[in-house]
C-alpha cells in the first residue's frame, strides 16, 4: 500500500522524517516554535499620544454629551463621526485673528475686524434628505446663519415647499411599486408622497412662475436658478422651510440641476401656457464660484453626493481647495463614481487642500447628521 501524502507532495513518514527532533516535529522547541514565534511575534510600543478604544458605559447615567463624545473613542464608523465633529468645529471655530498677517496682504483689518472673518461653510444636501426629517435639521442651520452657501438638488428645493402644502407620511421599503402607482402614492425609499401633493405644488407654483416672467419683459429681469429659489422662499412665507429662512437670511441657495425633479416639470408645462421664461446658468456658476474664490477659509458639509457633492467641490477648485471638508454618504469608490469618492480623490484634483485633514463617514446622514449638529453648531449656539 502506498504512504498517504501531505499537501505538499511528501509522504508522512518523509514529513516526519524531515522534522526537528523526529516524532513529526511536535516539540514546541521544534516544529511547533515557528508556530509560537509567528503567534506570539512581540509588539512595538504604542506612542503616548495612541488613542485607547473605549465607549461609553452606561452605569455613568444617561450623560449624552459624554455619549457623543464617546463616539471618537469607539472606533469604525462610531470613529469617523467623532472625527466629523472634530473638522466641522474646526471650522465653526477658525477666525482670521488665528493667523499672521501675511507680507503680501493688500487689505488692511483691525484686530477686531480680523477676529471677525469666518470660515466660509458651503453645505450640501441630495432631494431625499429634505423627503425626510433631516428637513429640519437643514432648516435650523440656515435659519440661525449657520452656513454660508447652500446647494441642493431640484428636489431638495421643490420638496421643502410641498412639504409646507401638505405632508409626506412613512411607509415601508418593501412596498410594491405597482400597487403604490394605481393608488397615486409615490414611494421614496420607506416614504409615501401622495401625488396630490405634486398637484398642489403646481397649483402653487405657475401664478409665481407666471409673475417671474412679467418682471423678466417688464423689469428686465435676469433670473438665474438661486434668484428663482430666493423668490420661492420669499413666497412660500413659511418658518417651516429651508428657502423662507435662506431669503430671510440672504443666504444663497444654488442648484445647477434646477429643472431635475418636479420643479423642471412645472418649467416644462409653464413653458406651454406662457413661454418665454429664461433661467440663466452661467451667472449662477460664476457666482458659486466667487464665493469660494473670495473666501479666506472654506469648509464642505457634503450629505449625500452627485451634482451637489461635485458642484461645491469644484467651485473649491478655483481658491485650489477647501480647508476643511466633511462627507456623509454610504457611495463605494470602487466604480469610479465622484458619488462614492473618498475626499483623498478630491485631493488629487485640488478640490480639498493637501494640508487639510478632511472626514467621510460612510452611514446614512439621517442617523448621523442630527447627532453631528447636535455636538457642533447647535451645541456652540446654545452656549451663546
Amino acid at each position: 500500500m502506498a504512504s498517504p501524502t501531505t499537501t505538499t507532495g511528501a509522504t508522512t513518514s518523509e514529513a516526519a522524517a524531515s522534522a526537528p527532533n523526529g516524532a513529526g516535529g511536535s516539540s514546541v522547541s521544534g516544529g511547533h516554535g515557528g508556530a509560537l514565534d509567528a503567534v506570539l511575534k512581540p509588539s512595538v510600543a504604542m506612542p503616548a499620544s495612541a488613542v485607547r478604544i473605549q465607549g461609553y458605559d452606561f452605569n455613568r447615567g444617561l450623560d449624552y454629551p459624554a455619549l457623543l463624545a464617546s463616539l471618537a473613542t469607539s472606533g469604525f464608523q462610531a470613529s469617523a463621526v467623532g472625527q466629523a465633529i472634530a473638522e466641522i468645529n474646526r471650522m465653526i471655530d477658525w477666525r482670521l485673528s488665528d493667523e499672521p498677517v501675511a507680507e503680501d496682504e493688500t487689505t488692511y483689518f483691525t484686530p477686531e475686524e480680523r477676529a471677525g472673518v469666518r470660515c466660509k461653510i458651503f453645505l450640501g444636501y441630495t432631494s431625499n434628505l429634505v423627503s425626510s426629517g433631516l428637513r429640519e435639521v437643514i432648516r435650523y442651520l440656515v435659519e440661525h446663519k449657520l452656513v454660508d452657501v447652500v446647494v441642493a438638488s431640484a428636489g431638495g428645493v421643490e420638496e421643502d415647499i410641498i412639504k409646507c402644502l401638505a405632508p409626506t407620511f412613512l411607509g415601508s421599503f418593501s412596498l410594491p411599486g405597482a400597487e403604490l402607482r394605481s393608488r397615486g402614492l409615490n414611494r421614496i425609499g420607506n416614504l409615501l408622497v401622495p401625488n396630490d401633493n405634486y398637484c398642489r405644488f403646481e397649483d402653487w407654483v405657475m401664478p409665481v412662475l407666471d409673475e417671474m416672467l412679467e418682471e423678466q419683459k417688464t423689469q428686465g429681469t435676469h433670473w438665474t436658478p438661486s434668484k428663482v429659489i430666493h423668490r420661492l422662499g420669499e413666497r412660500i412665507n413659511d418658518p417651516s422651510s429651508i428657502a423662507y429662512w435662506a431669503y430671510k437670511n440672504n443666504i444663497p441657495i444654488y442648484c445647477p440641476a434646477l429643472t431635475d425633479g418636479s420643479l423642471g416639470d412645472m418649467l416644462y408645462f409653464h413653458t406651454f401656457r406662457n413661454p418665454g421664461l429664461v433661467i440663466d446658468l452661467v451667472a449662477d456658476i460664476r457666482s458659486v464660484n466667487d464665493q469660494a474664490v473670495f473666501a479666506r477659509k472654506t469648509g464642505m458639509i457634503i450629505l449625500g453626493g452627485g451634482v451637489i457633492k461635485h458642484h461645491i467641490a469644484n467651485a473649491n477648485l478655483m481658491r485650489n481647495g477647501a480647508d476643511y471638508a466633511v462627507y456623509i454618504n454610504t457611495g463605494q469608490e470602487f466604480d469610479g463614481s465622484d458619488s462614492g469618492a473618498r475626499p483623498d480623490e478630491a485631493v488629487s484634483w485640488g478640490k480639498i487642500r493637501a494640508a487639510a485633514h478632511p472626514v467621510k463617514v460612510y452611514a446614512d446622514a439621517t442617523v448621523v447628521f442630527p447627532l453631528v449638529v447636535a455636538e457642533t453648531f447647535a451645541k456652540k449656539l446654545h452656549k451663546g
